[in-house]
């Protein structure tokens, strides 16, 4: 018994195992429920009572030396499988993510944001869904006026008048009911109308309005706001003009122009050959708006102004075609990574 239980232990010692099959064939071999170790313990009945204990010692330690090869070169090859899996140089440099770009839109609205943060306006927003008052008959639109025809309507309700708002002007609405001159706030947003979409109109686009209320306002001010904002936008050497216009709620009205910058001034069929493109409109609020909010018109004036992000955004990266900032294409918003 001692010189079997000697051979296997220098059997088990000089084992190699030389692939996971091998050293399955191991456990089976010495450890299995047939295997030589089991077979040995079987013939432990008939020792003499004086060997027992001696050869019970043996047999135990023979056992456990099977289990301890037997977990050794399990581990050996767990090893040898994680560095096989990962087979990686670990020395080599990291990969860095690459970051994605902000979209143009944003970056121009956070731009206009910073400009008139600047002279003391502050941003606020309200909601995309709006009821007749605040989005028309508030801002001086009677029901069945035609300037309402002005903007096509994208309507949820008719009765009462739930719709998508047609401009951020709606927000004005909500700041004069809810707070007292002075005001000094712009207020940037998606807005829709039920317009055909083309290279130069979609039926969801971007505003940014801004409204100042309080005594003495005058129309000097409006100018001076909006000659601060084109400079610090469009640069320096911009030149700038206003044409009377009309609008619903501001009493007098204007469109505000800048120089083409696509052209240099010299006439292109972006500014349609006129040297000049319009970027927004603005005026004197109408007294009835102030009103309106509960506003006394004969103690406060004040002006407001509204342009398109759109148009800001293809003026100043020179895009000629609106539907790209609606298409999510990557080669498109790749140009702006530098923009951030």
């Amino acid at each position: 018994m001692k010189e079997k239980i000697q051979n296997i232990l220098n059997e088990i010692n000089e084992f190699k195992a030389e692939n996971t099959e091998t050293l399955e064939n191991f456990r089976i071999k010495f450890l299995g429920k047939k295997g030589q170790i089991q077979e040995l313990f079987a013939e432990f009945k008939i020792i003499p009572k004086e060997q027992r204990k001696e050869v019970g010692m043996l047999l135990n330690e023979l056992k456990n030396k099977a289990k301890e090869k037997l977990f050794s070169e399990q581990k050996t090859f767990q090893a040898g499988a994680k560095i096989e899996k990962s087979n990686k140089d670990l020395s080599m440099p990291v990969d860095y993510i690459q970051l994605g770009a902000r979209h143009p839109l944003s970056i121009i609205r956070n731009e206009i944001n910073d400009i008139f943060s600047r002279i003391g306006f502050t941003v606020n927003e309200g909601p995309e869904i709006e009821d007749d008052f605040h989005n028309f008959t508030a801002l001086n639109f009677p029901e069945e006026h035609p300037a309402r025809d002005m903007q096509d309507t994208f309507f949820i309700e008719k009765d009462p008048d739930i719709a998508l708002r047609t401009h951020t002007s709606s927000v004005q609405v909500r700041a004069m009911e809810n707070s007292q001159p002075p005001i000094r706030e712009i207020y940037p947003g998606r807005v829709f109308r039920n317009e055909a979409i083309s290279a130069r109109a979609h039926c969801i686009f971007h505003q940014v309005e801004g409204l100042y209320v309080d005594k003495d306002v005058s129309f000097a001010d409006l100018k001076q706001t909006l000659f601060y904002f084109a400079k610090e936008m469009f640069g320096e050497e911009t030149k700038i003009r206003f044409r009377p216009s009309y609008f619903p709620f501001t009493e007098p009205s204007a469109e505000m122009d800048i120089s083409c910058n696509i052209c240099g001034g010299k006439g292109c069929n972006i500014c349609k050959y006129t040297g000049f493109v319009e970027i927004l409109g603005c005026g004197m609020v109408d007294p009835n708006v102030l009103e309106n909010c509960g506003i006394d018109s004969k103690e406060y004036t004040g002006f407001a102004f509204g342009m398109g992000i759109e148009r800001i955004t293809m003026l100043k990266y020179q895009i000629n075609d609106l539907r790209l900032f609606f298409e999510n294409d990557s080669r498109f918003l790749k140009q702006f990574k530098d923009a951030l």
